[in-house]
Formats: structure tokens, C-alpha cells, sequence
């Protein structure tokens, strides 16, 4: 997968949840904006494993799911 296909899926699928979220860039705080909230949370880990194609690590945590950085590094690179 191509790094920036994969961060602008997980964009595109978290600005169809909360269209009303201003532009963000890849540092945006994504839980302290309120972008991703506790249900959110769970739905964005299993979108993120059926993108990848591959169940995340049980030991990964809130702060690698926090901006779309951290995602793109802690869980799209590391399907590599």
C-alpha cells in the first residue's frame, strides 16, 4: 500500500464520520479535537484492520491512534 493512499483512506474515512471537522494536516490531535471519541475509537481500529488486512497488536496505544503521523507510522508502516 502507498503510504499516502493509506493516510488519505483513513482522512477520507474519518472526515465521512465528522464531515463538520475543519481541514487537519498529518499533526492534527485527532482525540483532543474530538475527531475520534470512545465508540469511534473501536470502529477506527477495525477499519484499520480490514484496511491493512491484519488484527493491530493488543499492545499499541491511544497515543499511536492520536494524530494521522502516528497512524501512518505506528500502524500503515508497520505492515511493511
Amino acid at each position: 500500500m502507498e503510504e499516502v493512499q493509506g493516510i488519505d483512506q483513513v482522512k477520507q474515512w474519518l472526515r465521512e464520520r465528522k464531515p463538520e471537522t475543519p481541514d487537519f494536516d498529518l499533526d492534527f490531535d485527532l482525540i483532543e479535537n474530538r475527531v475520534i471519541d470512545s465508540l469511534m475509537f473501536f470502529e477506527l481500529i477495525f477499519f484499520l484492520e480490514a484496511m491493512t488486512g491484519r488484527e493491530l497488536d493488543n499492545t499499541q496505544t491511544t497515543h499511536q491512534f492520536r494524530t494521522l503521523r502516528s497512524i501512518r507510522d505506528n500502524i500503515l508502516m508497520a505492515e511493511a
